[in-house]
């Protein structure tokens, strides 16, 4: 149960931390020549509730099947610095306007969901499963905000 509660403050605090960073009704943000399949805003946080759910379930499962074989504190570390890029994002792209430094932080944030699949698969493959639509939804966003980089040149 203890993974279970660490995983679900974790997935909380980059949900909450990283919502602060979102700025999109700014000039900046409205002025951006965006491409026309860029899901409407209100896409967002109905993909991100239950995305943040998984994250917090499945890092949970992973956690505490790890636990058994000494190698928890490595799936926490992947977890912790996986949803610090998570929230990092919001604040490279919006706060400082920069979809170069949010294509940056997003390539990283890529690699480190690979990591955190297949680091949680070793312990808990359901787990790990549920983890996969994250990755995927931050590969769409990943297209996404490469696009807009460069758009917005």
């Amino acid at each position: 149960m203890r993974s279970f509660l660490v995983s679900s403050v974790l997935s909380a605090a980059a949900a909450g931390v990283g919502s602060l960073g979102v700025k999109t009704d700014t000039r900046w943000y409205a002025k951006l020549d965006k491409p026309s399949w860029q899901p409407p805003p209100a896409a967002f946080p109905v993909a991100w509730t239950p995305l943040y759910s998984l994250i917090a379930w499945g890092t949970g499962r992973g956690l505490d099947k790890a636990r058994d074989t000494g190698d928890d504190k490595r799936l926490l570390a992947l977890t912790v610095a996986n949803l610090t890029l998570n929230a990092g994002w919001n604040w490279a792209f919006f706060t400082r306007q920069s979809p170069a430094g949010g294509l940056a932080v997003i390539l990283a944030l890529d690699v480190l969901n690979v990591a955190l699949v297949s680091e949680t698969a070793k312990h808990d493959k359901l787990g790990a499963a549920a983890l996969v639509p994250y990755a995927a939804w931050t590969g769409f966003a990943t297209a996404l905000n490469a696009e807009l980089w460069r758009r917005n040149r």
